[in-house]
């Protein structure tokens, strides 16, 4: 037993200490670090499931050197559980934005929404609700 524990020790330390370690001797700043960890945890709380890798990746695209990859992308997956908790805040809060329909919370429904087979509607809710705030003249 005491053999797995130490093979499990090494894998742990070879493949994940060391290379943040590394990582983090290459001139990562405290300042960078944080806003990376800051931005990966507000990008990974969006109430779509699957897009925050996205979002993430463009963030990184378009920050450059401004933000720390690895971190942002640590946070990000660091916030998949409170995202997954506020899928029926955001769904709720939604009806009351938009005015729309109350969402029945059936496991089929939620199936749907964490699959992305809900996509078609949430994007019509998202359209109905831009389409409501915008002025018309």
């Amino acid at each position: 037993m005491a053999i797995g524990n130490i093979g499990i020790s090494n894998w742990f330390h070879n493949k994940i200490t060391d290379p943040l370690i590394a990582i983090l001797h290459r001139g990562a700043e405290p300042n960078q670090l944080a806003f990376s960890a800051a931005l990966g945890i507000t990008l990974g709380v969006f109430p779509i499931c699957g897009v925050t890798v996205f979002l993430c990746g463009v963030a990184i695209a378009l920050l450059g050197s401004y933000c720390h990859a690895p971190t942002l992308m640590l946070a990000n997956f660091m916030a998949t559980p409170i995202e997954l908790s506020l899928i029926v805040p955001f769904l709720r809060f939604g009806e009351v934005l938009s005015g729309g329909p109350h969402f029945p919370l059936t496991s089929d429904a939620l199936k749907k929404v964490l699959t992305g087979q809900a996509s078609h509607e949430i994007i019509l809710s998202i359209v109905n609700a831009v389409g409501a705030t915008v002025p018309s003249y």
